[in-house]
């Protein structure tokens, strides 16, 4: 559920978006030859379920549903299963595709339309009103988080109704559509009763920057498919509409992401949410209410569900693009998040009658709603937005590449190309605004197919503090402000030309240049991941006092082979005088198992280990129990909760038992700092905590903790802000600054100007401006940040905060 306030192969089946590689069906009711060991980790104990859920009931398990599968199959000649990806953990992710076996043999003549709605839409619609038998693909996605178990359990009673049944209704759906189901789209988080992956990773914030192998792999289904209408399957909602509306079925309150074409998501979305919600209603009586008296919900009864745009209007929120059926909208699909009230098999129940009421509606209104769909297309490539002010979207943005590091523009012109956004580069130099710029140089010509998905990555955002009173999560994501690379809108009306030619990848191999030694800039994550690779493979590495790193070593083979693999072009330069020798550090991050559901410093863990650091978890009962042994370096991020021993009890197995392990936790603590060890905290959690463990008296203070956004930051000449302009930019996610600080050397501020607040949502911001937000304690190797360098894979800009933090004296 979202908090309120807080490669694929046979595949079956024929669509005018179906997959360009689905032609190699596997026959109907034979297991997949790759498929061996389906119950691997019936030996693995498998959670029963989560202090977290209210209620809980005999799920399937993991273990025990790729079995499940393969015994539908074979009763089946509507079915596919293939393997389409791998969790963080190394579990199979299955997904399902069923189609009328009618529909065989007829692919290939809808693969040549499908290429027509993204290079001739007009066609493609006209194709639609001659053809009223095309079929068009839905997707539904289960139990994304991996503690909402009813998700998948519908999945599959699903994928059995449309896989076996002959009745009419399933024979109307499936003589329009083709319905594919991602089963569990979170394999670790269903096997160990998780909200996130393995990595601790929400999954379903993972959308605009795609750090995770299931949210690639959820990418990937998206763009074969194109489906017209996607379903995520959530919850547990039961009140918010009101005891007698349990659940939640979208569209969503304001604001809404202005990249969409939402005029014509409109047009249909909430009438197929209403559609859901009447056949919730109408079988209302085949609930069995097996847990309303400590539930208090009573499906017997129920008149409808909670539907945020028509009942609210405020605090449900489609604005970031992280979401999984908010980024399928960028590939025109109606995309809905579906909140069940209950976990259990109600609960259940209620996900498989709106996906019913979903299809349904889908069915009679096929044609319609595929045309518009292929509308988005239209609008795109015609540079044609009338939903939108004149305008609003840029003719092309130049992505010029950093001579010195192209590290971050090259990662983000593979991730446009991933996702489905057209990349050129120019064939001769051309000049705008003044500037000239060399052949080469890469070009978003927004006049495209998906150029929604294209803007939404590429502008600068906006600040919306006052277009609503609050906001669900992110509201800002500025991928070349956060990942560091140029972005130049050129205008609408702007006359430059440009002689293009597409680009099917980035360019990622790097250069060695001279005899040694050598000079790696502190410039991007990947100047600071090669430095430490090299370090644990037993270089000598110095660092100067700009923070660039320095391989004292001559050019060999080996060498070579590191710096072509970063991408990076690093070149001979003379070692400074008084440039420290760095060696191999041990850090160790402070764990969250799960506080509130979370894993809260698991973004911080991401940014270090993509800096190549080797990261120790540590939880802190084992803190206290044992010490920080042989760390160099502690890091804490996260809430403050993790040293308290008064959590609830669906948090006390990850904080601290008693006022007697507080004390050790404290004492180890305060031991490593005084014995020289290197104490950072990220954030208004890890800097409250700070205060309580007595290794700080600075004042912190605290914005809503729903603020968040991008910001301006004066960056001083430290250690710690090395390789940051003058003013650059900040992240915050409830923000944090310091006051009261002498004793203290202060690294960072925020601008202190009325504009210091760029994009995002920050109400009552003004107590921050012109304020400390790092700081580094002189008597003792202590560090606060109230910046959030390393949130989640969002911030890849600011990484080297950390690393900067790490290697700082």
């Amino acid at each position: 559920m979202r908090w309120k306030k807080q490669a694929a192969a046979c595949l079956i089946g024929f669509s005018i978006l179906a997959a360009p590689d689905a032609a190699g069906a596997a026959s109907p009711g034979k297991a997949i030859p790759q498929w061996q060991n389906v119950n691997a980790f019936e030996t693995q104990k498998e959670k029963d379920g989560s202090l977290f859920n209210s209620e809980n009931y005999n799920f399937m398990k993991y273990s025990q549903i790729g079995q499940q599968l393969l015994k539908i199959q074979k009763q089946s000649h509507r079915m596919t299963v293939t393997k389409y990806g791998k969790s963080a953990n190394g579990k199979d992710m299955y997904v399902v595709t069923i189609a009328d076996e009618k529909s065989k043999g007829q692919l290939g003549f809808y693969k040549k339309l499908r290429k027509q709605m993204f290079k001739n839409p007009e066609k493609a619609q006209a194709f639609i009103d001659k053809h009223p038998d095309v079929k068009v693909p839905v997707i539904i996605n289960g139990s994304i988080h991996g503690t909402e178990f009813a998700g998948s359990d519908a999945v599959l009673q699903l994928i059995e109704r449309f896989a076996k049944g002959n009745d009419p209704e399933t024979a109307g759906i499936l003589k329009n559509q083709i319905l594919i189901f991602n089963v569990a789209a979170n394999p670790d988080g269903r096997i160990y009763a998780t909200r996130f992956n393995g990595s601790g990773i929400d999954l379903n914030r993972d959308f605009i920057t795609q750090s995770q192998p299931e949210t690639q792999a959820m990418v990937s289904l998206i763009k074969e498919w194109n489906p017209m209408v996607f379903l995520d399957l959530h919850g547990y909602v039961k009140n918010y509409g009101g005891p007698d509306r349990p659940g939640l079925i979208e569209p969503c309150t304001p604001p809404h992401n202005p990249n969409y074409e939402y005029d014509l998501f409109s047009k249909w979305a909430m009438n197929q949410a209403k559609a859901m919600e009447s056949e919730i209603v109408s079988s209302r009586k085949e609930y069995k209410n097996t847990n309303t008296a400590t539930s208090k919900v009573d499906y017997q009864n129920m008149k409808g569900a909670y539907i945020p745009q028509r009942d609210d209007t405020a605090g449900w929120d489609d604005y970031p693009p992280i979401f999984t059926p908010m980024y399928a909208m960028y590939h025109g699909s109606y995309g809905y998040t579906l909140e069940t009230p209950t976990n259990d098999w109600d609960g259940v129940k209620w996900h498989y009658d709106a996906v019913m009421g979903a299809l349904t509606y889908a069915s009679q209104n096929k044609s319609g709603m595929v045309k518009d769909q292929i509308e988005v297309f239209k609008r795109g490539i015609n540079f044609d937005h009338p939903f939108h002010k004149k305008g609003f979207f840029p003719k092309a943005y130049i992505l010029p590449s950093d001579p010195t590091d192209a590290s971050a523009t090259e990662k983000a012109v593979s991730h446009l190309i991933k996702n489905d956004i057209e990349v050129s580069q120019t064939k001769k130099a051309f000049t705008f605004n003044g500037k000239t710029y060399p052949a080469g140089t890469y070009v978003v010509n927004m006049s495209q197919a998906k150029a929604g998905l294209a803007n939404t990555m590429l502008w600068d955002g906006e600040d919306i503090t006052e277009e609503t009173p609050v906001m669900y999560d992110i509201s800002a994501w500025s991928l070349p402000e956060l990942w560091g690379f140029d972005a130049i809108q050129v205008p609408a009306e702007s006359s430059v030309k440009f002689s293009l030619q597409d680009v099917k990848r980035a360019h990622n191999e790097g250069k060695l240049i001279g005899k040694g030694p050598y000079k790696i800039p502190n410039t991007s994550v990947k100047s600071v991941q090669l430095a430490n690779q090299l370090i644990n493979k037993g270089y000598r590495v110095k660092r100067g006092a700009d923070g660039s790193f320095y391989i004292k070593e001559k050019w060999n083979h080996n060498l070579m082979q590191y710096v072509r693999q970063s991408g990076l072009t690093i070149k001979s330069e003379t070692i400074p005088y008084r440039s420290q020798n760095i060696n191999k550090l041990h850090i160790t991050i402070l764990k969250d198992g799960g506080m509130g559901k979370t894993q809260s410093h698991s973004g911080t863990k991401l940014a270090l280990e993509r800096l190549g650091f080797i990261v120790k978890e540590l939880s802190p009962r084992d803190l206290a129990a044992k010490g920080l042994g042989a760390a160099d370096v502690f890091f804490y991020n996260g809430t403050s909760n993790l040293i308290s021993y008064k959590n609830s009890k669906a948090n006390e197995e990850f904080g601290l038992e008693n006022e007697a392990q507080f004390q050790a936790l404290k004492k180890n603590l305060t031991d490593f700092v005084e014995g020289g060890g290197k104490y950072i905290a990220i954030g208004a959690g890890a800097s409250s905590a700070t205060k309580t463990l007595g290794l700080t008296n600075v004042t912190v203070n605290k914005g809503n903790p729903d603020s968040n956004g991008i910001v301006n930051v004066n960056y001083g000449t430290t250690d710690l802000t090395n390789g940051y302009h003058q003013t650059d930019y900040g992240f915050v996610y409830g923000p944090v600054w310091y006051t009261n600080t002498n004793g203290y050397e202060t690294a960072a501020s925020f601008k202190n100007g009325g504009d210091f607040f760029t994009a995002g949502h920050w109400k009552n911001r003004q107590a921050a401006q012109g304020q400390a937000v790092i700081i580094k304690d002189k008597s003792k190797d202590v560090t606060l940040m109230g910046l959030e360098a390393g949130f989640r894979d969002h911030t890849d800009y600011l990484f080297r905060l950390l690393s900067n933090a790490v290697y700082s004296k």
